[in-house]
């Protein structure tokens, strides 16, 4: 395979996987030569085993970050800092989009930035969508599954001073009932706790903007 084809394959796609260049008449090892060629040609990068994406020039999508995380690790959706950034409630720019994941803890260094994946179980694994992220989808934890990952993953979560470290704003954007929904899955009651903590912090936001 020469380098226009691979454009002419993928030109259009923002990620690609080596599997998809495997149709016809293709010998594997030599399609894993041709691509390690071209990622030490600067033409493409690899972002993991058998994911991939076109370097500049030749990309005429540059990969949202969100995107990246979820083909990194298919069964994961963004989450915690990242999503909580995403939604901007939390003032805090996030260095890593951080995921949470059914498959093993991991981190993975790229030239598309850092991308870390916290492990949780699979009946936690719920709470997201399909999200519109600069023309491109991925799955991103709703709000309320964002806030509460993050509190279930760290250790004293629930404790007010934690949460209110978090410094959250624009909590109008917080559906308590499904807060509290979302919270009962974890069947737990640091997680009851929790969301108690943040109804309070709610009320006081909608008492300062009454004062106003």
């Amino acid at each position: 395979m020469k380098f226009d084809q691979l454009l002419k394959l993928v030109g259009n796609e923002p990620i690609f996987e080596s599997s998809l260049l495997l149709a016809g008449d293709v010998k594997p090892e030599y399609l894993r030569m041709q691509l390690s060629r071209w990622v030490k040609a600067g033409k493409i990068h690899q972002l993991r085993r058998g994911v991939y994406t076109l370097a500049a020039p030749h990309q005429k999508q540059n990969p949202h970050p969100f995107l990246v995380a979820n083909r990194l690790q298919t069964a994961s959706y963004v989450s915690l800092q990242s999503a909580l950034s995403f939604y901007g409630m939390i003032p805090d720019i996030v260095q890593s989009t951080i995921s949470v994941t059914t498959g093993r803890t991991d981190r993975f260094q790229t030239p598309l930035g850092n991308f870390e994946f916290r492990h949780i179980l699979k009946e936690y694994f719920r709470g997201y969508r399909w999200v519109d992220v600069g023309g491109q989808q991925a799955f991103v934890a709703i709000p309320e599954k964002a806030i509460l990952d993050l509190i279930y993953l760290q250790p004293g979560g629930e404790k007010p001073e934690y949460i209110a470290e978090l410094r959250l704003q624009n909590l109008e954007q917080l559906d308590i009932q499904e807060l509290w929904k979302q919270s009962s899955f974890f069947n737990k009651p640091k997680m009851e706790k929790a969301v108690k903590v943040i109804e309070m912090f709610v009320k006081q936001e909608y008492q300062q903007y009454e004062e106003l």
